[in-house]
């Protein structure tokens, strides 16, 4: 499992590095990935323009980033992505905020899924390939602590009820999870990864 990290580690970028490859590929028509569509094209483009505008609106809460700096130890949040992802384009920006808001206690690293099987076969979601999927590094230690994702848990339950009561994903629950993002403000993505810190903090190597 080390050499695995390690591996992905070595071809991971820091976020804006990444946001300038998913934005190269665009200019000659290609998305991330092994698959090539035009909708995941489509989908590339539409996840850029959120995230440009995510970028410039998200804030981190006063508590959260308190929380962030005061941590015992220093963490990669490794996180396995690619440019077509809807739930990657809501999410990366609030980690990013988060990584600078921690001041250096956490580095924010991101990898391609399709660059990294073996690792994101060790993070499947219910035997799922679902991104983004962050995993918790202790960077004094080496090791993983935890991992956290695809989506925050009130995304996951809009998800599962639109699959008990109305079945396979469609355009209509596309819509409806970015409109959940849209009215939670980033909020639970802070929340959640806050408390699996802590955890963290208290539950000490």
């Amino acid at each position: 499992m080390k050499s695995i990290v390690a591996k992905a580690l070595f071809n991971s970028h820091p976020y804006i590095e990444y946001r300038k490859i998913v934005s190269d590929l665009l200019t000659e028509g290609k998305s991330t990935g092994n698959e090539q569509s035009e909708s995941l094209t489509n989908y590339s483009k539409l996840n850029e323009a959120r995230m440009n505008r995510l970028d410039k609106t998200i804030t981190i809460s006063e508590t959260v980033a308190d929380k962030l700096q005061n941590l015992d130890n220093h963490y990669i949040w490794l996180v396995l992505s690619e440019g077509w992802c809807g739930d990657a384009a809501q999410i990366l920006p609030i980690l990013n905020k988060m990584a600078l808001a921690s001041h250096k206690k956490i580095d924010l690293r991101i990898a391609l899924r399709d660059e990294n099987e073996d690792l994101m076969n060790q993070y499947l979601t219910n035997g799922g390939r679902a991104i983004p999927k962050v995993i918790i590094i202790c960077k004094e230690a080496g090791i993983v602590r935890a991992d956290w994702g695809p989506r925050p848990k009130g995304a996951v339950e809009l998800m599962a009820k639109h699959k008990r009561e109305v079945g396979p994903i469609d355009e209509k629950i596309k819509t409806d999870l970015q409109l959940w993002y849209l009215a939670d403000k980033a909020i639970s993505v802070q929340e959640e990864l806050v408390e699996i810190m802590e955890n963290i903090k208290y539950n000490r190597l």
